[in-house]
């Protein structure tokens, strides 16, 4: 019972394993002292900021947040790919993955055979001594080499070390992702690091679930950095359900970790608050290469709408009938168009709907849509992305990444500002384009029944109060 509440806290170490397989070999006398490593204690491992296992090298330091089994098709052999971020550029320091079958025997060694930037340095940050995101990549032992170690053929590592040398004592031990269920599902919605300390969106969290639910989200997996109390209550009722995964994070290295600070600081450094962003982005990617078809990276304020079908797996099928036979996309892009907080409310409120229903009040957007590739999000192709940023992927499996634009007219992003994401020309472009849309007033009846269910089952909405002022 303590060792699985361990592990579910500490989700990147084999806490479960270590500690079933300590007490099994403890009774074992005359074991034989290892050529290479001991499997480490993991009072042994360098932790930093709670969720971060670190390798201090000859040449910079890596902070290790996940490890992955990494067996599609595309890639032909399998490998095991670590997410982490290091404070050097391009690194040259060679390093090498410890492989750990059996806690009782030697590790395989394997080299990293590639660090991929996770980045774009013409965006900024391009510093050495600045942390910056690194998805790595180990091959796995030939077949034949595992067998010769006693293991059995296409056994599947159950955790990785980083080291710098091979075989010397490792000061970092990630458990390796693999999941793999029973049924593979459609459709998995990511969301980077939650950071609204004092904002109480409980409410809008709630419609925005629900109404991703209806769509045919099939579970939503957040991250999380700080939260208000109620939201925070809202998140622990779908873990509950099911409807949510939330994961806590932190930031690495020397960054600040304090609530209320953190906050300020992602604020004010911006690039370094997207380049932290991408940690999340891709585990969530990498957690679930088994489980989903697709996956969105989404913000709590942003819905992909179809527009000439209810539901996502009906939208996608009309999608791709429309993708040549020849093209296989990595992704598929939607247009972002503003659904402005203000406007409806300049005017009236729509009487038939609850107040508190934020999406489904706000129904006037701007005109204009903001160009092709700004801004967009996508449904990516789990088997064909390999690294991921919030609006394209950044690299592919089998050549370049390729994205195909869907039609505004058959879906869209509806993104629900206050004001554009580059205030520069807002008012010229968009806010005096005003146009009325209630596309999503097609689920009204079935996500006001949800909202206010969830509301007044967790004290938020009184039994006798429909919500209508």
């Amino acid at each position: 019972m303590e060792s699985s509440f361990i592990q579910g806290l500490a989700h990147n170490v084999p806490y479960e394993y270590w500690m079933h397989e300590k007490a099994k070999n403890s009774s074992s006398k005359n074991k034989p002292k290892p050529k290479c490593a001991f499997f480490p204690s993991v009072f042994d491992l360098r932790f930093n900021n709670n969720y971060w296992q670190t390798l201090r090298s000859s040449n910079g330091t890596f902070y290790l947040y996940g490890a992955y089994y990494d067996s599609r098709k595309i890639i032909q052999q399998p490998v095991v790919r670590i997410l982490g971020m290091i404070d050097r550029l391009e690194p040259t320091v060679k390093s090498n993955c410890l492989f750990w079958y059996d806690i009782a025997k030697d590790p395989l060694v394997m080299p990293v055979v590639e660090y991929k930037y996770v980045w774009n340095k013409k965006w900024g940050n391009y510093k050495q001594g600045l942390l910056q995101p690194y998805l790595m990549t180990c091959n796995l032992p030939n077949p034949a080499d595992l067998v010769d170690k006693g293991f059995k053929l296409g056994q599947i590592p159950v955790s990785v070390s980083l080291t710098e040398k091979g075989c010397e004592p490792p000061t970092n031990n990630l458990l390796i992702n693999n999941k793999v269920p029973a049924e593979k599902k459609r459709f998995a919605v990511c969301v980077k690091g939650l950071d609204f300390l004092q904002v109480d969106l409980s409410v809008r969290l709630v419609e925005w679930i629900e109404l991703l639910g209806l769509l045919g989200a099939d579970k939503i997996f957040l991250y999380e950095l700080e939260v208000h109390p109620n939201a925070s209550k809202v998140l622990q009722h779908y873990q509950e359900t099911g409807q949510v995964e939330l994961t806590p994070i932190s930031l690495p290295g020397d960054q600040p970790n304090l609530p209320g600070l953190r906050h300020l600081y992602l604020k004010s450094k911006i690039i370094n608050k997207r380049q932290n962003e991408l940690i999340p982005y891709n585990d969530c990617l990498y957690r679930n290469l088994n489980s989903y078809d697709y996956i969105a990276l989404l913000d709590t304020d942003e819905v992909i709408m179809p527009r000439e079908v209810s539901t996502w797996n009906e939208l996608m099928e009309k999608v791709l009938a429309e993708v040549p036979s020849n093209k296989s996309p990595s992704s598929y892009n939607f247009r972002n168009v503003y659904f402005w907080d203000d406007a409806e409310h300049s005017h009236t409120w729509h009487h038939d709907i609850p107040r508190h229903m934020h999406m489904m009040q706000h129904v006037y957007r701007s005109y204009n849509y903001t160009k092709p590739r700004a801004f967009v999000k996508c449904f990516h192709d789990v088997q064909r992305v390999m690294t991921l940023h919030n609006h394209f992927p950044f690299a592919c499996l089998g050549g370049g990444c390729t994205s195909h634009g869907v039609e505004p007219e058959t879906a869209h992003l509806q993104h629900y500002r206050g004001d554009c994401q580059t205030k520069k020309n807002c008012d010229v472009d968009f806010k005096q384009f005003l146009v009325k849309d209630t596309t999503i007033w097609r689920y009204k009846e079935d996500l006001i029944y949800r909202v206010d269910a969830v509301l007044k089952k967790l004290g938020f909405l009184n039994e006798d109060d429909d919500g209508y002022r």
